[in-house]
């Protein structure tokens, strides 16, 4: 349950102490570090797997293990290897991302079981086109155009996972069954309009034309509906930028229920993950918009006004994250979570990883990190102000996560970005002996995208091609 003391900040103390005057090119040392400590572990982790283990997910007393669920996290792991290189020009990891995106991920393509496509196949397929295309990796077109189909089928298959709603829309279903709507999906909508970009058609029955474009407008129109909250009385946890991880539709008719959640504590509390999915997926979906012609976005009632839907939801679940989020920026878990009661005022201080009462998650901090910096970013480009809070709110996560508390300095440690959290309703993170909580532990998707976040911010300081995921 949102608790009354947290939804009102009032003061502008009381949100992420903002580091004002942060630079990007300050946090040059911290990333170069994070480079230095992924090598050897990203490497190492690729060399020991095989198509007959199974994926790592997350590490269990500094291992990495996997975790029965979906095959999810493969991707990240590849994906990890090609964003070493990209950042390092390291050679070796670029071979072994390569090879295992040929060799392993193939069964991802053609999965219609899930809705992580763009987890899993943006992560390896998607940043190998892009080195290619930027001149990174050497010119081979039979190459681009086994990346390019494998991108196509990702997203049409991802598309094909559809439940229509009463109001004329629809969603990508996830795993759950064709009732729920994941906010986790908005993160991974880059397979979908990437297919898009890429121009194929994905056909139904009777050869019917199905637009990927209108698929994925519609998916975004609804998350932003249900799943984000504004502040307009949907319920009396309604506070403006709250996400509910899950939202429930009746199959016969389309109707929204209910929200819900997998891995928050409760469907009127914010998981913070999920929040991070949404602020990070709305942001680069703004910025994908930006290449779609005027034409192509008419029959959604134009541009502006899917650009407003989507602009609303990004600072709407930005707004949300800056105002509760400890100093630092690394949120705990879940915004309601029962043990963050005994922690008195622990929103007015930087988070505390070995509190005994709530983890925290900085794989949601690198998510919404990125989202941050995205929308700062887009919103700085049309002129507005207001992008600079964004930018610097990014930076100073960021700085935070590339400080010794986070960064993973041990070699013996097999992750990148400590204090992540996985699953913590189901009790499957990893609790030390005489401990409450779980603390010190890694997983894929925190340390991919830590790693694609100093990728981000690597290019910004250098002058470089500014990443994207579809060119």
């Amino acid at each position: 349950m949102q608790r009354t003391a947290v939804a009102h900040r009032d003061s502008e103390y009381l949100v992420i102490r903002i580091d004002t005057s942060i630079e990007p090119a300050s946090l040059t040392p911290g990333i170069t570090r994070l480079w230095e400590v992924s090598g050897p572990k990203v490497k190492d982790l690729c060399l020991k797997s095989s198509p007959d283990l199974a994926t790592p997910v997350y590490t269990v007393n500094s291992r990495y293990t996997a975790r029965g669920w979906t095959e999810w996290t493969q991707g990240f792991l590849y994906g990890e290897a090609i964003l070493q290189f990209d950042a390092t020009g390291d050679n070796e990891a670029l071979e072994l991302g390569r090879r295992l995106t040929r060799d392993s991920m193939s069964p991802h393509l053609t999965h219609e079981g899930v809705h992580d496509h763009g987890f899993n196949n943006v992560s390896t397929y998607g940043n190998l086109r892009r080195l290619m295309l930027e001149g990174r990796i050497p010119f081979d077109a039979w190459e681009l155009a086994f990346y390019n189909n494998a991108l196509q089928v990702s997203g049409a298959v991802q598309a094909m996972r559809w439940t229509e709603t009463a109001d004329g829309g629809g969603f990508i279903h996830s795993f759950n069954g064709p009732h729920s709507l994941f906010s986790d999906t908005m993160r991974s909508l880059r397979s979908l309009v990437l297919a898009h970009h890429l121009g194929p058609r994905l056909l139904g029955e009777n050869d019917r034309s199905i637009s990927l474009l209108e698929r994925a407008v519609q998916h975004a129109t609804t998350t932003a509906t249900y799943n984000v909250f504004y502040g307009d009385g949907r319920d009396i946890y309604d506070l403006r930028g709250r996400v509910a991880h899950e939202s429930l539709f009746n199959v016969t008719d389309g109707n929204y229920r209910a929200p819900s959640t997998q891995q928050g504590y409760s469907p009127f509390s914010t998981w913070t993950r999920g929040l991070a999915w949404v602020m990070s997926g709305y942001a680069e979906q703004l910025e994908f918009l930006d290449t779609v012609e005027d034409a192509e976005l008419e029959p959604f009632g134009g541009r502006e006004k899917v650009r407003s839907m989507m602009l609303a939801a990004a600072t709407a679940s930005c707004d949300f994250y800056i105002d509760q989020t400890p100093l630092d920026g690394v949120p705990y878990w879940d915004t309601g979570a029962p043990g963050l009661a005994m922690m008195g005022d622990y929103l007015d201080r930087p988070a505390e990883p070995h509190n005994a009462s709530e983890p925290v998650d900085s794989s949601a901090a690198a998510i919404a990190a990125q989202g941050l910096l995205r929308l700062g970013h887009y919103l700085a480009r049309s002129g507005d102000a207001a992008g600079d809070r964004y930018t610097r709110a990014g930076l100073t996560v960021l700085q935070t996560l590339l400080g010794d508390e986070y960064l993973s300095l041990d070699p013996d440690h097999e992750g990148i970005l400590l204090h992540g959290v996985y699953h913590r309703p189901n009790g499957w993170d990893y609790i030390p002996k005489g401990k409450n909580v779980p603390f010190g532990e890694s997983s894929m998707w925190g340390d991919y995208h830590a790693m694609e976040l100093a990728v981000y911010l690597k290019r910004l300081i250098e002058g470089g091609k500014y990443l994207t995921f579809y060119d």
